[in-house]
C-alpha cells in the first residue's frame, strides 16, 4: 500500500529545483537504504552534491516540509507506511571524504564509515580511534549518538563539528557545544552535520594495527555481523549490560515474524528473511515488556525509529514500559 507521492512534492517546489545538482527521487524505497533491508518508502530523497548544493536546497525547501536525516543505514527502522516529506542523505562524494588537517587530526564527513577513520588514523600513526573499526556506521551518525565502543567514544576524540541548519546556515560546535553524554548528543535535533574534525596521539602503526585487529576480531566472533541488523538494539541502562538483561528475561532468539533477537549476541535484533519494519518493532517493543517484567528496567532504543505505522500495523510500547 503506497502511503506517499513523491512526484506531487516534488513539483511543489517550484522552480528553484533547477539550481539543485543532487540527485531527487521520489517514492524511495528505504529497504534499499537501511541494514535491515526493511520499511516503506521515503516521499522524496534528496543527495546533495555537496554543502553548498545541501544549502541551496535548504533554502528552497518549505518550513513545513518535514525533513529527516539518515546515514548509511546502520542504526535505522523505518516504518512500513514511510517517512513523509523530504528524507536527506548525504552522498558519499560530496561527504564521504577523510583527510589529515593537522598533527594527529582527521578531518571526516558525515558520510564517511567510521572504520575508514579508524584505518586512516593507523596509516598515519594517529592513535586513539582503533574502536571505530568495530562501529558499523558513518561519523555523522556517531556525532550525533556519541557513538563508542571498547572504552572510547566518539566525545573523545572530537574537536569541533561543521553543520547546516534546516534554513540553510552554518554553524561550527566545538565539543563544548555538542552537551555529549552515554550515547546521546544535546545538539539542537534540526542540525545537518556535514563533517567534523577529530585529534588523536602519535602512536606506533604496529600497536594501532593490533588493537583494530583485535576489535574486528571480536566483533566478528560475539555480534551476527554476516546478518541483516542495526547494530545494538538497546542502550546499557546505568551499571547494567543490556544483552545480559535481555538474556536473564529469556529473550536471546525471540522470534517475531521474520525478526529475532540473535542467539549469537541477544542485544541485536536481525531480518532472518522477508521482516518488515512492524516485526522488527513489535518484536523490540516485546523485549522492553519481558525485560521489565523481569528485572523492573525500563531498556530505552538505541535503535533511530522513523516514519509512519500502516493503518491497522501501529506498535505501541507495552503497558508499563515508557516510551522514548
Amino acid at each position: 500500500m503506497k502511503q506517499v507521492n513523491g512526484e506531487k512534492l516534488l513539483a511543489s517546489l517550484g522552480e528553484g529545483v533547477k539550481d539543485v545538482r543532487g540527485r531527487l527521487t521520489p517514492d524511495a524505497p528505504m529497504d534499499r537504504v537501511t541494514w535491515f533491508q526493511a520499511g516503506g518508502l521515503a516521499e522524496l530523497m534528496f543527495q546533495p552534491h555537496d554543502v553548498d548544493d545541501l544549502v541551496t536546497f535548504l533554502k528552497i525547501l518549505p518550513e513545513e516540509v518535514p525533513l529527516t536525516v539518515v546515514g548509511v543505514g546502520s542504526n535505522l527502522l523505518v516504518r512500513d507506511g514511510g517517512i513523509p516529506g523530504v528524507v536527506l542523505r548525504l552522498s558519499a562524494k560530496g561527504f564521504g571524504q577523510v583527510d589529515l588537517v593537522g598533527e594527529n587530526r582527521i578531518k571526516a564527513g558525515a558520510i564517511c564509515p567510521d572504520k575508514h577513520v579508524a584505518a586512516m588514523a593507523m596509516d598515519n600513526g594517529i592513535g586513539g580511534f582503533a574502536f571505530y573499526y568495530g562501529i558499523p556506521g558513518s561519523i555523522g551518525g556517531a556525532l550525533r549518538m556519541n557513538a563508542g565502543a571498547n572504552g572510547t567514544e566518539t566525545a573523545d576524540r572530537v574537536v569541533e563539528v561543521h553543520a547546516v541548519d534546516r534554513s540553510g546556515n552554518r554553524h561550527v560546535l566545538s565539543k563544548a557545544d555538542m552537551g555529549y553524554s552515554y550515547r546521546h548528543s544535546s545538539a539542537p535535533a534540526g542540525l545537518i552535520f556535514t563533517h567534523g574534525i577529530f585529534e588523536g596521539y602519535a602512536d606506533e602503526r604496529a600497536k594501532i594495527r593490533q588493537e583494530m585487529d583485535a576489535v574486528r576480531q571480536h566483533r566478528e566472533t560475539v555480534q551476527p555481523v554476516k546478518e541483516k541488523t542495526g547494530g545494538s538494539t538497546f542502550k546499557n541502562p546505568e551499571g547494567h549490560s543490556a544483552w545480559k538483561l535481555i538474556d536473564e528475561a529469556g529473550c536471546r532468539g525471540l522470534v517475531c515474524g521474520g525478526a529475532q533477537m540473535s542467539s549469537l549476541h541477544c542485544n541485536f535484533m536481525i531480518n532472518t528473511g522477508h521482516a518488515g519494519g512492524y516485526d522488527l518493532e513489535y518484536l523490540g517493543e516485546m523485549v522492553r515488556q519481558r525485560v521489565f517484567e523481569h528485572s523492573g528496567i525500563r531498556l530505552e532504543w538505541e535503535i533511530k525509529r522513523l516514519g509512519i505505522f500502516m493503518p491497522g500495523r501501529e506498535v505501541k510500547p507495552y503497558q508499563g514500559v515508557a516510551s522514548e
